[in-house]
């Protein structure tokens, strides 16, 4: 898993049905202090609600990707989803409020 923000939303007119009904959304992934590093990635919304600006918990597993994000079937073409909105981060004593 990894902390990321929402920077952007993905419209698709043709998705591949595993998919269908689902948000995608472009997240930059975050370290413990909440400094971008590597690439924006697309992950799958699933079920949670985000969006732009969110901070939020993505599974970076294909399987687990796939089960957050209620795909029907096993062999889904999902490696990135949203599992969570975070509300805060502590590290060591270092609290940081989110929303």
């Amino acid at each position: 898993m990894l902390l990321a923000k929402v920077v952007g939303n993905l419209v698709s007119t043709k998705k591949n049905p595993d998919v269908l009904g689902k948000k995608l959304l472009f997240v930059q992934p975050l370290d413990a202090f909440l400094n971008p590093f590597g690439d924006e990635m697309l992950a799958v919304d699933g079920g949670i609600g985000a969006g732009i600006d969110d901070i939020v918990v993505v599974v970076t597993e294909g399987r687990g990707a796939r089960t957050v994000a209620k795909a029907e079937s096993p062999i889904a073409p999902i490696e990135l989803a949203i599992a969570g909105i975070v509300d805060s981060i502590q590290v060591g004593d270092k609290y940081t409020q989110i929303r």
